[in-house]
């Protein structure tokens, strides 16, 4: 089979003859029929994220596509159903502490190494081999949808979070971050969701105009910019009280803007931290007793988050046409790289199709 291969950081994908995937048992092999390319794939291949990868590896996180073989322990997979083959794959043998592979990206620490050996190579291929529990059916879809139904993995990380929070239907959720490809992406699932309202701050004017265009009243959005305290009372003049702080923040934000946004929370409030700040955001020991704020960290989503998030979707409460998607043919990979770095954004995914 076809397959983008990376065979050093910083050389372009290899687009080639690869073998063909050898499933066990407990294992599916499904034909790719859309792989997203995430907006910072360059930066992968480039070497500049240091993603622990093992090469060579076939990139691609995730897919949609159609099963072609399943082990004997699937007893509801057919072949030709369509699936969607998400990439966080866990370890079997522990069910508290699972280590973690995003299989085609990155691994979470030596375990997830190891785990990485078996389920190393990704979406970017004719064919791609996951875990049985990974490939989640979708039910029946137009295959010129493919490509749109592969948003599901942009949707999917603010739904972890999301989920974490406790959300409830009625609620005023504040995606802090929500100018920025995920982000935007918290705003659309919080409303499938039921938040009663969204609070949208960032500096960037037109996304903010654009986010309100898209959803009307129940998102209000906050221009930042100011001082911490300034952006934190601009954010409550438009909230009322906050129940749920959902933090996405890029590597690029400051400290001061994720504490400025967590501490809009209301008493007895929730903050869930998913985004990429390096720095300590340092809240006050005082204001979260006293207040009895919980503070928590997610990173990914729940393995039960898949059909969830698919099932909001196919009732249509979720929008999956919100995306606009831009199709390459997988012999054209490096230019789909090189137009998610370009192009990506909020409501913007790249496709390869091969």
């Amino acid at each position: 089979m076809k397959a983008a291969v990376l065979k050093e950081f910083g050389r372009p994908l290899s687009v080639e003859e690869v073998a063909e995937p050898m499933p066990g048992t407990g294992e599916v092999v499904v034909d790719v029929v859309a792989a997203p390319v995430l907006h910072y794939t360059a930066e992968v291949v480039s070497g500049a994220r240091r993603y622990l990868l093992g090469l060579p590896a076939i990139l691609g996180a995730g897919a949609v596509g159609r099963v072609r073989s399943a082990g004997p322990d699937a007893t509801k997979l057919r072949p030709g159903d369509w699936v969607r083959c998400d990439p966080a794959v866990r370890s079997r043998d522990d069910a508290v502490t699972p280590d973690v592979v995003l299989q085609g990206l990155t691994a979470r620490g030596d375990g997830g190494l190891a785990l990485q050996r078996h389920f190393r190579n990704g979406g970017f291929a004719e064919r791609i081999m996951v875990p049985t529990e990974n490939a989640a059916p979708l039910g029946e879809i137009d295959e010129a949808d493919a490509g749109r139904w592969a948003a599901l993995g942009i949707c999917l990380v603010p739904y972890g979070g999301l989920l974490d929070g406790g959300l409830q239907p009625g609620e005023t959720v504040l995606v802090s971050g929500a100018t920025g490809t995920y982000g935007g992406a918290a705003v659309a699932v919080a409303l499938a969701m039921g938040a009663g309202r969204v609070i949208a701050p960032g500096r960037n004017r037109a996304a903010l105009a654009d986010l309100e265009q898209r959803f009307g009243r129940r998102v209000r959005t906050v221009v930042s910019g100011g001082s911490e305290d300034e952006d934190r009372a601009a954010m409550l003049s438009v909230a009322g009280p906050v129940d749920l702080v959902l933090d996405l923040l890029p590597p690029s934000a400051s400290a001061a803007a994720a504490r400025a946004a967590a501490m809009s929370v209301r008493e007895f409030g929730r903050v869930v931290l998913m985004g990429g700040v390096g720095e300590d955001i340092a809240l006050p020991y005082p204001w979260l007793m006293l207040n009895s704020v919980t503070v928590r960290g997610r990173w990914m989503y729940p393995r039960d988050a898949v059909p969830k998030l698919i099932a909001l979707a196919r009732c249509g409460l979720l929008d999956l046409a919100q995306f606009e998607v831009d199709e390459f043919a997988l012999s054209a990979v490096g230019e789909a790289v090189q137009h998610a770095a370009e192009a990506g954004g909020r409501f913007r995914l790249t496709v390869v199709r091969p």
